[in-house]
């Protein structure tokens, strides 16, 4: 599992090695070239030194023997640092011949170079040395490479030292910034950890920090819609058992009064009993359908449905119950139009169109279907010739359990909302008015598929 504790501090912890290693380079490198420079001109100002410590350069400007008295002793002290020792540095004056005048070794030293900065080897190690021409000689004065090196060892070593302490302290320091940096995180983590399944109130964003609080609010929009969605689950499994709750009382009556019958009247009180289980039935199917069709439930796999066939075979289910109850069913028209949605929906959005118009038409009454193809719609109309609904009631009648004849039909008053659900579901569009017959008119607008690529 990937933490963003982790990967934070392996980046932050990388890019501050990275840059010490860096900066330790350039340091070196500079720190060299710098120190080179320095002990460079230590070599001109002994060079310097030399010359003015020779009264020979300014008395004469004939060749010097070499057992000439002179003060030389000033070419035998230490000009760099105490632990520069004589061995480790060489002074000598040559004459412009090449004759060598003075050595502060027994005997000849690294050989003269023109004038300027050189590297040497001499005796198996590598030497630093100087030239300096003047008039009639030649001062040149070396040092062994090897001693320069250990001195900027030391002072690298001084150097890179507070350099470690401080890429440690700001480990440290970015440590400690992630951990306080994730701190909301954890304790949000902790909150919702230590909720109910009833704790579904809004988490509070006035402490968060500001990147956080885009996904306090998504998590609070979700923490709503669960809340939402369990009332509406509450109210549902209440309203339910309100519903069934006069069937069943109703049928266990039934079933009582058919024990009691006389034969003669057992197959009436049969026939009733089984019309109210096949109610209790039918308000138990419908329950179900609607559960699935909350707005937070699980959608189904949406499909290219061909709605003319499903507008002619809902025509072709229902006829024989039309035909029982003496009223004309009808099919008007079936356009060819081909939406996107969830097949089965469709089906029970038409079912329970055509079963409300049946239940509600009234015996020897007509029903009509029609489906048209109007400006890249699919216009599904439902109509017939019965009462109607008024327009004041044609909002109220979509809800849940409203039926406006209480008592006086064997609906459920969940065709309606049933339908409102799936037609929200579909993105379509539902209308209610009035049939040119005078009765009821619903009519349903879907979106024409345009090609075969499935709509987000």
């Amino acid at each position: 599992m990937r933490s963003i504790r982790s990967r934070l501090l392996l980046w932050q912890i990388s890019a501050l090695l990275l840059t010490a290693v860096v900066v330790s380079v350039l340091i070196f490198r500079l720190a060299w070239v710098g120190f080179n420079d320095v002990r460079d001109q230590g070599l001109e100002q002994i060079a310097q030194t030399v010359l003015r410590h020779d009264p020979s350069l300014e008395a004469s400007s004939h060749l010097v023997p070499s057992h000439a008295q002179q003060d030389l002793s000033i070419l035998e002290k230490r000009w760099f640092a105490d632990d520069e020792y004589l061995d480790q540095f060489v002074s000598q004056i040559w004459s412009n011949q090449g004759g060598l005048l003075y050595s502060s070794l027994p005997e000849v030293g690294p050989p003269m170079q023109a004038q300027g900065h050189h590297i040497v080897t001499w005796r198996g190690q590598s030497w630093r040395l100087y030239t300096l021409p003047h008039a009639e000689r030649v001062v040149q004065v070396a040092v062994t490479t090897h001693i320069r090196r250990q001195h900027f060892y030391v002072l690298i070593t001084w150097l890179l030292i507070p350099l470690g302490v401080l890429v440690l302290v700001l480990g440290l320091l970015i440590h400690q910034a992630v951990l306080r940096s994730l701190r909301p995180l954890e304790s949000m983590r902790r909150e919702l950890g230590q909720r109910d399944v009833a704790g579904l109130r809004p988490l509070s964003t006035s402490e968060l920090p500001r990147e956080l609080v885009p996904l306090a609010e998504t998590l609070n929009q979700l923490l709503t819609r669960l809340d939402t969605l369990l009332v509406n689950q509450r109210r549902f499994l209440a309203d339910a058992a309100h519903e069934l709750n006069t069937p069943l009382a109703a049928v266990k009556l039934q079933a009582q009064l058919v024990r009691r019958a006389p034969e003669t009247d057992r197959l009436i009180a049969l026939d009733e009993l089984d019309r109210g289980i096949a109610r209790t039935g039918h308000l138990v199917s419908q329950l179900l359908l609607l559960a699935r069709l909350e707005p937070d439930a699980r959608q189904t796999e949406r499909s290219l449905v061909q709605l003319d066939e499903l507008v002619r075979g809902a025509v072709v289910s229902f006829a024989a119950r039309a035909a029982e109850q003496h009223i004309d069913l009808g099919l008007i028209s079936a356009d060819p139009a081909r939406v996107w949605g969830d097949e089965q929906a469709l089906c029970a959005l038409l079912d329970n169109l055509v079963d409300n118009a049946l239940r509600y038409a009234g015996e020897g009454a007509r029903v009509d279907l029609a489906l048209r193809v109007v400006d890249n719609q699919a216009v599904v109309e439902v109509m017939d010739n019965g009462p109607g609904i008024a327009p004041a009631d044609r909002e109220r009648v979509q809800e849940r359990f409203v039926r406006l004849d209480q008592g006086q039909s064997t609906g459920s008053g969940l065709g309606l909302a049933i339908v409102r659900s799936i037609v929200e579901r579909h993105k379509a569009r539902l209308e209610l008015g009035t049939a040119p017959t005078g009765g009821l008119l619903v009519r349903i607008r879907l979106a024409l598929a345009k090609d075969t690529t499935k709509p987000n």
